[in-house]
């Protein structure tokens, strides 16, 4: 290996360290969710056929959400129907300008940290399909003073 090869080797490498970190930096800022549909984010199962609703980013805090929200029972993407069947872990995180929430009626579970830190959240309607309401899901609603919840409940965390 004469001097100019090593030298251009040598001259790469903070290149591709530079490059890999651009990489890095945009893919962690990229959507992660699969579809947006009336203003809500939600990942798809397509072995199941069910929907997930998410955040914009899959970050806590991505305050994606404002106002009153309906999640509805299903949604077609694609040309194909999904049941909505869970509102994720921290979905609706830090949403302060979120008002009120009303559940379709095929939502089993509620995540961990669904609507931690809403504290404009101020009514919630949980239909009788919700079995589970996980760990710290309504942490911090400050402002809730309606809550109606089925009767299916067998699990809060």
């Amino acid at each position: 290996m004469n001097m100019f090869t090593m030298h251009a080797t040598q001259a790469k490498k903070p290149f591709l360290t530079i490059l890999f970190l651009f990489l890095f930096l945009i893919s962690s800022f990229a959507a992660k969710y699969d579809c947006l549909i009336d203003g809500i984010y939600y990942n798809l199962d397509r072995t199941n056929m069910t929907a997930e609703v998410t955040n914009r980013t899959g970050n806590e805090k991505a305050k994606s959400y404002s106002g009153a929200i309906t999640i509805p029972a299903a949604i077609t993407y694609g040309n194909q129907t999904y049941s909505v069947a869970t509102i994720g872990d921290a979905a609706f995180y830090g949403c302060s300008s979120l008002t009120s929430v009303t559940i379709g009626n095929s939502v089993t579970t509620i995540g961990e940290y669904a609507f931690y830190d809403c504290d404009g959240l101020t009514s919630i309607t949980i239909p009788n399909s919700v079995t589970t309401i996980e760990y710290c899901a309504f942490e911090g609603c400050s402002s809730l003073t309606s809550v109606t919840i089925g009767n299916s409940v067998t699990t809060i965390g």
